[in-house]
Parts: structure tokens; C-alpha cells; sequence
């Protein structure tokens, strides 16, 4: 089998062809890549349209130049990064403060060491912090001391009164 020239141009024909195209499917992914992703990083509707310009004309340099110009977040991104922010100032702002002087305070403290404001009280049946405003004790059910029972007779407030007595 000798050396036959015809199909040697064939296949460099066939090869140059496929390379070109190749190239040419490359170029176009590039330019509608630039596009999609600068829409997705920036609200200016002509960047996504200049930035592929720059990809279009220049090519691969200008692919670099694009990466290198590019904002460095999607919006998304950027929308996400905002919500974690607030989420951390919303933790901060909601951090327990003390009613009398503003200070914050911790939320097992009974009283404000700035200012010595009540902040909590004791159940006096489990020994478990209560708020202030809360009349019975979420823990064991005791109401706080005081406070008017529902559906109490008479009965049972002077068998109270009695066993506090001979206590």
C-alpha cells in the first residue's frame, strides 16, 4: 500500500473541518456562557450584553479579561449573604435587655447587676425561673403565689389558710 496524497488531503480536510467547528461551537458556548452569567451577577441590563461583546471580539483573552472584571458574587449570592446578615443582627437585637436600664443581661439572672431591677422570680415550689408576668410555673404547674385559682370555693381557700397557719 503506497502513499496516497488525495486521502491524506481528505483526512486533513475532514480534521481541519471537525477542529473548526469544534472552535467555532466553542466561541458561540463562550459567548452565551458570558452572557448567562453576568446577567446573574449584575442588574445593569447592558453589561451582560457588553461583557459578551468583549468574549465575541477578543475570545479567550477576552474570556480572561471578563473573569477577571466580573463581580465576584451571583445575585443570589448576594441575596443570601444580606439574609444571613440580618438573621445575625435580628440574633443581637433579640438578646435579652434589662427592662430598667437597657443593658443586656443573661437570661438566667434574677436581677440586673447595673441597676438591680427584678428581671425574674423564683417558683417556690420547684425552685425554677419564671418571668414575672406569668403566673404559674410552665415546669411543675404550681400557680404563684397570690394568684386567684379558677374554679376555687371557698372551701378550699380557707383549707389554705388553715395548713399556712399551723405551718
Amino acid at each position: 500500500m503506497g502513499f496516497n496524497p488525495t486521502l491524506t488531503r481528505n483526512l486533513l480536510v475532514i480534521v481541519t473541518v471537525w477542529g473548526g467547528a469544534f472552535l467555532a461551537a466553542l466561541w458561540v458556548s463562550l459567548v452565551f456562557w458570558t452572557y448567562r452569567d453576568m446577567r446573574a451577577r449584575g442588574r445593569d441590563p447592558l453589561a451582560p450584553i457588553l461583557a459578551a461583546l468583549v468574549v465575541a471580539v477578543l475570545s479567550l483573552p477576552g474570556l480572561l479579561v471578563y473573569l477577571i472584571l466580573r463581580p465576584s458574587r451571583t445575585l443570589d449570592e448576594e441575596y443570601q449573604r444580606t439574609l444571613e446578615e440580618e438573621a445575625l443582627l435580628q440574633a443581637v437585637e433579640e438578646a435579652a435587655r434589662c427592662p430598667g436600664c437597657g443593658r443586656r443581661v443573661k437570661d438566667n439572672w434574677l436581677v440586673c447587676p447595673h441597676c438591680h431591677t427584678k428581671l425574674k422570680k423564683v417558683c417556690h415550689h420547684c425552685g425554677k425561673l419564671m418571668e414575672l408576668s406569668w403566673n404559674i410555673c410552665p415546669y411543675c404547674g404550681t400557680p404563684a403565689p397570690g394568684v386567684r385559682k379558677e374554679g376555687g370555693t371557698l372551701d378550699d381557700a380557707l383549707q389554705t389558710l388553715s395548713q399556712a397557719k399551723e405551718e
